[in-house]
């Protein structure tokens, strides 16, 4: 810390010392730090969470006692449904995506299929175009007969 800034300690009711500084002159400003109060300084500071829960005795017949098992039971129930109802939309959510999958691997099946054959088809044309075509310079000599003379 900065020497311009001085320290203020206070005790809470949960035996954790909060140290308060004051912002030195860059404006910037000091976050409080919790220091547990215990003399050996190796205990850690208690969440809020865990605050009032040492050891004390709960009377279950009492409403406060009824009322929180009774909400907590709720959310026991709304966490396990919704927990249901997300498996339930997953399996749904991979069912069609499986079927979409089967459509879409048949359609490549088809569409090989039927380029194969086209290539067959253009590849017997081109073969026939091909022997059908003579080279230039190699004409035939022979006439036709039917073609001689009538010109």
């Amino acid at each position: 810390m900065s020497k311009t800034s001085p320290q203020n300690t206070a005790t809470d009711a949960n035996g954790v010392s909060v140290i308060h500084t004051q912002a030195h002159s860059s404006g910037l400003q000091q976050v409080p730090q919790l220091v547990p109060v215990s003399p050996g300084g190796g205990g850690k500071a208690v969440p809020p969470s865990k605050q009032g829960k040492k050891n004390s005795f709960v009377d279950r017949n009492s409403d406060e006692y009824r009322q929180r098992r009774e909400r907590n039971n709720m959310a026991v129930k709304k966490s396990r449904l919704k927990s249901k109802q997300k498996a339930q939309d997953t399996l749904q959510r991979v069912t069609q995506l499986k079927e979409e999958n089967e459509r879409l691997e048949a359609k490549i099946k088809l569409l090989t299929k039927e380029l194969s054959v086209l290539k067959d088809l253009f590849l017997e044309h081109a073969h026939s175009l091909a022997d059908n075509v003579q080279p230039v310079g190699t004409e035939s000599t022979t006439t036709n007969p039917e073609n001689s003379g009538q010109q």
